[in-house]
Order: structure tokens, then C-alpha cells, then sequence
């Protein structure tokens, strides 16, 4: 398959519509003893509102660093990061944190569920943090627990949930306030094949019914099929396959990309 061109100094996705998601010469290294290791440099990156985008790369790419920046978790030596318009890259640490918690979601590889927290209740967190969780809230959080197949486990604790199990309880975490980004680091890292594929159908379904953006670090080549676009992380330059979905349309690419095959 072909690669477009790098995407370093200017944004993979220049569509008519306006982004979700917009990174514009983002630079970020660390230090190793003497060494100082460049990460990426001058890296661009624009993402329309409601598509799925994969993002590629074999470990120690860097691709758990760009999430990381993208969500504000951590800040860019350079560049800018602005999702839905907000530049977070000018917001203080506590602004960012705010910012987080309404309008992003994460779903991680190891899970990250409270283990004294019952399914239901992992579910409504993001719910307390960002405002309060009520009557409604709660309606809510178990409507998404039976979407994702476990509406009868909603007062299991996490020891007594199998792996992908865990893994449906945090998809239906990361949408449970409604955020207009979804970020995930290697979702299926620690899921055999079949549970990995039946992790990102729900996912992918579930965003695309709220209409969420969806962006997912990975090296698991079975999330191709389920992306409108996908892009590879590697030596710290981004590039953009050529072939996969249609850029200009988001949820569109995607139908348009099974009509063509």
C-alpha cells in the first residue's frame, strides 16, 4: 500500500471541512543522561469531526507521546494542539484538566478500572468529575453497559470481569460524558485476536452512533478495517495510506470505502 507524503511541517488532512482535531508544528523530546532523543519534530496532524483515524507505529514510536500531548496530559516543547477550537496548548494545567474530563475520553490498554468501583459505578465517573452523576446519568451509564453486551454484570467488580470484559466497561467509561474526542492507547495490547476484534466493533460502533471522533494507537494491523484513515508513526515523521477511506468525509469514508471494495 501506498503512503502519502509526510506530514511533518504541515497537517495530514487539509479537507474543506473544519477539524475536530488540529496539530500544528509539534515538537517534543526528552532527555536521557547526556543524550537528548527527539520524538517528533515540526509534526502536523488534522482529523475531521466524527472520523476514525488509526494511528500506526511499532513501540517506542512515539504514538502513547502524541496522545499523551494531544490530550494535554503533557505539553510540547513546540506546536500547537487545539481540539473543537480550543488550543489547549495555551490552557494552565488545571484548565486543561478541566477540558479533559468534558470533551475527551480514553480508553487505555491496561484498562485503568477502579478495582473497588463496580462496573456501573467505573462507568459513571467521568460523569461525577465532569458535573455529577443523577438519575439520568445513571439511565445513561447502564444504557451503555447493555450496548456493550453487559448490562447484567453492571454490579460485578473488575477482579470478577475477563479481560475483554474489562476492556467493554472502559469503552463504555470513555463515552459515557460525551466527549467530542475519544483517544486509544493500543486498546486490544492485551487481547487475543477474537476479543480484540469484537473490543473495536463496539467501539467503533458506539462513536459512530455519538458521532465522536476516534483516534487509536496501535501496531494491531485487525484495526485497519474498521478505520476511515490511517497513519504511520515512524522515525518521528507522519504519514497518511493512501486508499483507506475518504479524508474529506469522515463517517462518509467509511461508507465510501466498502462500496469500493
Amino acid at each position: 500500500m501506498k503512503t502519502a507524503s509526510p506530514t511533518n511541517g504541515r497537517a495530514a488532512d487539509e479537507s474543506p471541512r473544519a477539524p475536530l482535531l488540529r496539530v500544528r508544528g509539534l515538537s517534543k523530546a526528552y532527555r536521557e543522561g547526556d543524550t537528548e532523543r527527539t520524538i517528533f519534530e515540526d509534526l502536523g496532524l488534522s482529523v475531521a469531526e466524527g472520523a476514525f483515524a488509526v494511528l500506526m507505529g511499532r513501540s517506542g514510536a512515539g504514538k502513547s507521546t502524541l496522545l499523551n500531548l494531544i490530550s494535554g496530559i503533557d505539553r510540547p516543547d513546540a506546536g500547537t494542539v487545539a481540539v473543537g477550537g480550543t488550543e489547549l496548548t495555551a490552557l494552565s494545567e488545571k484548565e486543561r484538566t478541566q477540558f479533559r474530563r468534558r470533551h475527551i475520553g480514553f480508553v487505555f490498554q491496561a484498562f485503568n478500572l477502579i478495582p473497588t468501583l463496580t462496573a456501573l459505578e467505573n462507568v459513571l465517573l467521568p460523569l461525577e468529575l465532569s458535573g455529577g452523576a443523577g438519575e439520568r446519568e445513571e439511565k445513561r451509564a447502564r444504557r451503555l453497559l447493555g450496548e456493550v453486551g453487559l448490562e447484567d454484570r453492571a454490579e460485578s467488580f473488575p477482579d470478577r470481569l475477563s479481560g475483554g470484559e474489562q476492556q467493554r466497561v472502559a469503552t463504555a467509561r470513555a463515552l459515557a460524558h460525551r466527549p467530542r474526542l475519544v483517544l486509544a492507547d493500543e486498546p486490544t495490547g492485551n487481547l487475543d485476536y477474537e476479543t480484540g476484534e469484537q473490543v473495536l466493533g463496539v467501539l467503533t460502533a458506539l462513536a459512530r452512533e455519538s458521532e465522536t471522533t476516534l483516534l487509536v494507537a496501535t501496531h494491531d494491523r485487525s484495526a485497519l478495517p474498521h478505520a476511515d484513515r490511517v497513519l504511520d508513526l515512524e522515525g518521528g515523521r507522519l504519514s497518511e495510506r493512501e486508499g483507506v477511506g475518504k479524508q474529506e468525509n469522515g463517517r462518509a469514508g467509511k461508507r465510501a470505502k466498502k462500496a469500493e471494495t
